[in-house]
């Protein structure tokens, strides 16, 4: 089966206003004539996109959100069967930050390649990233959570194989969490929804310690130039030497416009004021990660998300554990990163013990592993699915 992705040109990037808008006669979940859904973009400041951000034959739709304080915002997404015949899953990607849905492509591609049949993928790009709205305050998780579920509840998802990264992590499983029967599968990645332990590396302390810290990148570095660290960061090598090397790469081939259409992309994503300091929230969060927090935002006051997190760390065992229905379950790590130390993994081993070897560790790979192993991602989301559809 084919894992080739949608493309109009075969070198530029594609414009933005121009996305396909093709409808798959085996499947589409929505109706471009309904209010919810419209398949015109809102004020994303992306105005290209690489040519291949959707799957081949997805469509380019945006949720109009119904409720709370992102309400009239445009979420993109898209909806699609991949393959011939009916889909076999459905499979809903959820990224984090500093990334968009586009962080999957080469995942759903060999996924796609390595099913006997046809799947159903749902992704989305969270409000101030990609191609969906410019935050219009600095968002964090749980706000993410909330947006997601609604799309869940429209698109009516269910027998879900839930794939997460990063902040994907809390954002997919908050979503769920209180709706745990949509899911019935989970594939994560270099990802926490618990406390991060003390031990060792954590974002306070890696990759260097001090102010190059992550953590602490988020307080000092100005907004105007944040821009340029989600590409930078996003492809890096493991290790300390190398990520420094990459770094001063990075720093030359951005001074001279010599980036990549991907590495564009993802600069261009925040070069709004707004979408950096959302996603620098994000990055200053990390420090406390899975603890629940509070910070003050200038828009909407004090946010707390410890109620969000005291309600995952109460659940997830319960519902997908060996608590509840104990779901299948498979992880890939790469270990050059705090959210992959053994500590985490063992959080992770403990709340789902049907993890227990089944998963995949890349001692050579660092936090964005779905960019350098989507063979891997790809083996974890296929053999999952295999397993919950013989229950």
């Amino acid at each position: 089966m084919s894992g080739v992705r949608y493309s109009l040109q075969a070198e530029n990037d594609l414009p933005a206003s121009a996305l396909p808008l093709i409808r798959s006669p085996r499947f589409h979940s929505c109706d471009t004539n309904m209010t919810h859904v419209v398949s015109v973009r809102g004020n994303t400041p992306l105005d290209t996109v690489p040519p291949d951000y959707l799957p081949a034959g997805a469509e380019a739709r945006w949720y109009v959100l119904q409720a709370g304080p992102d309400a009239g915002k445009k979420l993109f997404f898209y909806d699609s069967v991949l393959g011939q015949g009916e889909p076999l899953a459905t499979v809903v990607f959820v990224h984090g930050n500093p990334e968009s849905s586009y962080t999957y492509r080469q995942a759903m591609d060999a996924m796609v390649s390595q099913f006997d049949g046809a799947v159903r993928v749902v992704a989305m790009d969270h409000i101030g990233f990609g191609l969906s709205d410019q935050a219009s305050f600095e968002m964090v998780d749980f706000h993410h959570a909330r947006n997601l579920r609604e799309l869940v509840e429209y698109l009516d998802l269910r027998d879900a194989t839930l794939v997460i990264h990063d902040w994907g992590g809390a954002i997919g499983v908050g979503a769920f969490i209180d709706m745990p029967e949509r899911v019935n599968a989970l594939v994560l990645m270099n990802t926490t929804v618990f406390p991060m332990p003390a031990d060792g590396f954590d974002y306070r302390n890696f990759p260097f310690p001090g102010f190059m810290a992550w953590n602490r990148l988020g307080h000092w570095w100005p907004a105007r130039w944040w821009r340029f660290i989600p590409p930078m960061v996003m492809f890096s090598p493991a290790g300390r030497f190398a990520f420094l090397r990459h770094s001063v790469s990075f720093a030359w081939r951005a001074l001279t416009r010599q980036l990549s259409a991907k590495e564009q992309m993802y600069r261009d994503m925040f070069r709004t004021r707004s979408n950096a300091l959302s996603s620098m929230r994000n990055v200053k969060q990390t420090g406390v990660w899975g603890h629940g927090y509070r910070y003050f935002d200038e828009t909407l006051g004090w946010q707390d998300n410890s109620e969000f997190y005291r309600n995952i760390h109460n659940k997830i065992s319960k519902v997908w554990g060996a608590g509840g229905r104990s779901i299948p379950a498979r992880a890939v790590w790469g270990l050059w990163d705090p959210c992959a130390k053994d500590s985490v993994r063992q959080q992770w081993l403990l709340a789902l013990p049907q993890l227990e070897g089944n998963y995949e560790l890349f001692p050579e790979r660092g936090h964005f592993v779905e960019e350098q192993e989507p063979e891997a991602v790809a083996r974890a989301i296929v053999n999952v699915v295999a397993e919950a559809t013989r229950e």
